[in-house]
């Protein structure tokens, strides 16, 4: 886990509503285990298969999702999220500038909070995440148009990070090192 984002998520936990939202998700020994496999840098696919269920399921809890929100919500601990983002993208400082812009946007993080209470859109994006986690290019490309095309807070979303060149910048290649 990188320390930035570990910092964040400490800061997150100190709030009574992000301590709130989280009591419901499962037994903190599975988390526990989770966090201590993902640690390692030769975590196996059964691994990561388990932590996309358990966010899976942590997301179709409203209390969980108010929480997560919570992430990008609050000045300091989003502050410190895009700061762990950007040591991640180094190689990628457009990027991660874009992507600070679009959440230091209230506009963003309202089609951010749209996009997650929409069922079908989470639905979706499990989907995409699973076909991009198996390596089904394909699919993953089939996946991300039926999003876009049935789901008007995915292309709202869309638009939102467009215009902070999100987009722009995901089609960009790492500068080479």
């Amino acid at each position: 886990m990188d320390r930035n984002v570990v910092k964040v998520l400490l800061a997150a936990w100190e709030r009574p509503d992000f301590q709130a939202g989280l009591r419901h998700l499962i037994d903190l020994d599975e988390v526990t285990s989770l966090l201590a496999a993902l640690a390692v840098d030769d975590h196996d696919d059964e691994v990561r298969r388990r932590t996309m269920e358990l966010l899976r399921s942590a997301l179709e809890t409203a209390e969980i999702r108010g929480a997560v929100l919570l992430l990008i919500e609050t000045d300091d601990i989003r502050h410190s999220l895009t700061a762990a983002i950007s040591d991640n993208l180094a190689d990628r400082p457009g990027l991660a500038s874009s992507i600070r812009s679009a959440l230091d946007d209230p506009d963003v993080r309202a089609e951010i909070r749209d996009a997650l209470e929409s069922q079908g859109m989470r639905t979706l994006v499990w989907k995409v995440a699973e076909d991009e986690f198996r390596g089904h290019r394909l699919t993953l490309v089939r996946e991300a148009t039926v999003l876009l095309l049935r789901h008007r807070p995915a292309r709202r979303l869309v638009w939102a990070l467009r215009r902070h060149g999100v987009i722009r910048e995901l089609r960009r290649r790492p500068a080479a090192t």
